[in-house]
C-alpha cells in the first residue's frame, strides 16, 4: 500500500468516503487536494455537482481505496462495516469520524478483516466551527490496530495544522461526555427557551450564543449519539440536572433571615 509515501506525490492516493452529509461534505472539500475521492451515499443526488477530484461511486469501489473514511451515524456503523469488509484491500487504513468512540472502535476491530489498519477518530469541530479554516482546531485519534496512526497524525498536522490528541476510546468518551455532552444539552435547552435576546446582552452571553450557533443545526442523529451512545453521558447528565435542581430549589427558597 502507498500510505507511507503519500506526501511525496501530487496525487497521493485514493480515499473512499462513506456518507455525504454535512461533515462528509466538509471532509471532501478539505481532502480533495490530497486524494482522489470516491463517495458512496445512497442518498446522494445523482445530479449534484461535486468538487474536483470527488466522484460518486459504488460501495465496492469506495471500499477498495487506500484510505476509507466512515462519516456515518453511529447507529449505521455495524451494517456499513459488514458491507465494506469483503472489499477492503490489504494494508488499507479505515477511519471513522463519529462523536463517540468506544462502540465504533470495538465494532471496527471485530467486523473488519485483520489485514487493514484501524484508527478511530473524532474531529472536535463541525462545519460551523470550521468556517474560518481548520488550523488550530482539534482532532482526537484513538489507535485500534495496525501502523496507520503515525501516518495519519503527521498528515493531519502537516496538511491542515490540526492539533492532534492521541487517546483511547474509553478516555475519549469519558471526557467528551462533559465537554461535548453538556454543550449540546445546554444548547438544546436554550434553543427551546428562545427566542434569545439580540440587543440587551453581555459579552459572556454573546459567547454562549456563539457556542449555541455552532451546534444548533447539527443533525438530530449527532445529538442522539452524543447523549445516548456515549456510555458516560447519562451519569454526567444526571449529575448536571441534579445540581441544577438543587440550585433552583435554593434560589426558590426564602432568603435567610
Amino acid at each position: 500500500m502507498s500510505i507511507p509515501t503519500l506526501g511525496r506525490r501530487s496525487r497521493p492516493g485514493s480515499l473512499g468516503l462513506f456518507g455525504f452529509g454535512a461533515f462528509g461534505r466538509l471532509a471532501a472539500r478539505h481532502l480533495a487536494s490530497h486524494f482522489t475521492i470516491r463517495v458512496f451515499d445512497p442518498a446522494l443526488d445523482p445530479g449534484e455537482p461535486l468538487p474536483p477530484s470527488v466522484a460518486a461511486s459504488t460501495l465496492e469501489r469506495a471500499a477498495e481505496c487506500d484510505v476509507v473514511v466512515l462519516a456515518l451515524p453511529v447507529e449505521g456503523m455495524a451494517d456499513a462495516l459488514r458491507g465494506i469488509a469483503p472489499h477492503l484491500r490489504p494494508g488499507a487504513l479505515v477511519l471513522d469520524v463519529g462523536s463517540v468512540k468506544t462502540d465504533p472502535a470495538r465494532l471496527m476491530d471485530e467486523l473488519l478483516p485483520a489485514h487493514v489498519d484501524v484508527v478511530a477518530t473524532h474531529p472536535l469541530f463541525g462545519p460551523e466551527s470550521a468556517r474560518g479554516g481548520l488550523a488550530g482546531l482539534k482532532i482526537a485519534l484513538c489507535p485500534v490496530r495496525g501502523r496507520g496512526l503515525r501516518w495519519i497524525e503527521a498528515f493531519l498536522r502537516r496538511a491542515f495544522g490540526l492539533e492532534v490528541v492521541v487517546t483511547t476510546p474509553e478516555a475519549h468518551d469519558r471526557e467528551a461526555a462533559m465537554a461535548q455532552g453538556l454543550t449540546h444539552l445546554i444548547a438544546k435547552v436554550l434553543v427551546e427557551m428562545g427566542p434569545l435576546p439580540e440587543r440587551i446582552t453581555t459579552r459572556s452571553f454573546d459567547l454562549l450564543r456563539e457556542a449555541i450557533g455552532m451546534v444548533r443545526n447539527d443533525a438530530p442523529c449527532v445529538f442522539d449519539a452524543i447523549e445516548r451512545a456515549n456510555p458516560h453521558a447519562p451519569a454526567v447528565r444526571r449529575r448536571f440536572l441534579e445540581l441544577t435542581a438543587a440550585l433552583g430549589a435554593r434560589l426558590d427558597a426564602p432568603p435567610p433571615a
